[in-house]
């Protein structure tokens, strides 16, 4: 088989970075002299590009099957890689699988086998069962973030995918967490162990935490100040159930403060517009689970308040890794209501912070997202979108913002001041020849 000509060069080159960290340097250099990998390296320091550079330089051109596996614990982890994968350019098709959307939608793909398959465990599982996957030359599989797949239950499944590989040669399992007893299915060999998480919370200065205590066991009040105290910053409300999710988004929703909430019950559809409202900039604040305490990558994050104290040590480290990444700084506030205590592994000296007794509504977002029923399966695309809004729309170029193209629908910002005009002179105008639904998102 002929090695491809990827190059570590032009892959940073089109992803815009300057150079690799100490980590992701050490993962190249013991993936070409070990067969098995364990890389622990904290949230947000960049393990995806760690693997996914190793997986780049072992596809082989002239293969036309399946020769690499990715496994996650969750769809947005999945499209995450997807997403960085895609930018390096590199040539080789990949594709995604998971749960929430039609799995008709990814037999299509996988007629044509993906030099790189990105997949959770259950639909991958799945796919497996049904005789979709090209499974013969697949020779690497990658369990990033093992721990958690572990932990959502997904032990069979990964089984079962693992079992039924028989050209596997290579493992690369990655986690933030060091909590979890790696199984004894996935056979790994005198494994090179790479930890970067000694030290990285005391050498953090970058991320303040400090404790808000609250005079009621409802904590809403203080939660509501202590957003009115941040003002518009992008901030995420972490809670441990579904229904306080809904709830708190609620009771803010009541009192002026424009949010989102996403969590495990929400289609997917929903998901992806309540992520691209926050990313965008149309909210400010995002209410959710430990469901986004992973996989979302989501950059300038400056607050991560815990609503809810978390379960677990684990899950306060993947929350707080949302912020404070790539050289940005972040606060963690926790909010204790009464007979609450600051977990053991959270220094009990930390500041307490003090609210004035005044305080003001922040400033509603000056963004909008529209919401496009057409995508990539549909041939639409970013360019096609500015197009579209900049003719017909009549919006200058700074009243477009970001711009989302998922498979079959779209979301783009706009300039709130800007969206009644535009929807009224598109109301009757066609992109690429087509009548397409455009209205605010939901």
């Amino acid at each position: 088989m002929q090695s491809n000509k990827f190059s570590i060069e032009q892959a940073l080159d089109k992803l815009k970075i300057n150079a690799l960290n100490e980590m992701q340097l050490a993962s190249l250099e013991a993936n070409k002299k070990h067969q098995d990998i364990i890389l622990l390296s904290a949230t947000g320091s960049g393990k995806t590009l760690a693997f996914l550079l190793p997986v780049l330089q072992l596809l082989e051109v002239d293969n036309k099957e399946t020769q690499a596996l990715i496994i996650v614990p969750s769809r947005e982890l999945a499209i995450q890689i997807e997403k960085v994968f895609k930018s390096i350019v590199s040539g080789f098709k990949v594709t995604c699988c998971y749960g929430g959307h039609k799995r008709e939608i990814e037999e299509n793909n996988l007629l044509e086998p993906p030099a790189l398959l990105i997949g959770t465990p259950g639909r991958l599982a799945d796919h497996i069962r049904r005789g979709n996957l090209s499974l013969t030359y697949i020779h690497t599989v990658v369990l990033d973030e093992f721990d958690k797949s572990l932990e959502m239950g997904f032990q069979d499944e990964m089984s079962f995918i693992i079992r039924s590989l028989p050209a596997l040669n290579k493992r690369i399992l990655t986690s933030a967490t060091e909590a979890v007893e790696i199984p004894t299915f996935m056979g790994l060999n005198k494994p090179h162990r790479l930890d970067f998480l000694l030290g990285r919370e005391d050498t953090n200065e970058l991320l303040a935490v400090r404790s808000l205590y609250s005079d009621t066991i409802d904590k809403t009040e203080a939660l509501f100040r202590l957003i009115c105290f941040i003002g518009d910053q992008s901030t995420i409300i972490f809670c441990n159930h579904r229904e306080t999710v809904e709830q708190v988004s609620e009771m803010l929703d009541k009192k002026g403060i424009r949010n989102e909430f996403y969590h495990g019950a929400l289609e997917q559809k929903e998901r992806d517009s309540a992520l691209g409202k926050f990313r965008n900039g149309t909210s400010d604040v995002l209410v959710t689970t430990d469901l986004a305490s992973r996989g979302l990558d989501i950059p300038n994050i400056r607050h991560i308040i815990h609503f809810q104290l978390p379960l677990t040590e684990d899950a306060y480290t993947h929350r707080n890794g949302r912020t404070a990444r790539q050289e940005a700084s972040g606060t963690i506030t926790l909010i204790l209501g009464p007979k609450e205590y600051l977990p053991a592994y959270i220094d009990s000296k930390i500041e307490q912070l003090k609210l004035p007794a005044t305080f003001a509504i922040p400033d509603k977002p000056k963004w909008m997202t529209l919401f496009i029923a057409a995508g990539k399966k549909d041939k639409i695309n970013k360019i096609d979108i500015v197009g579209f809004l900049s003719n017909k729309g009549q919006l200058k170029k700074e009243d477009i913002g970001l711009i989302e193209v998922k498979d079959y629908f779209s979301f783009v910002a706009v300039r709130k001041s800007k969206i009644a005009n535009t929807l009224a002179l598109i109301r009757e105008e066609k992109i690429k020849n087509r009548k397409i639904k455009i209205e605010v998102a939901k």
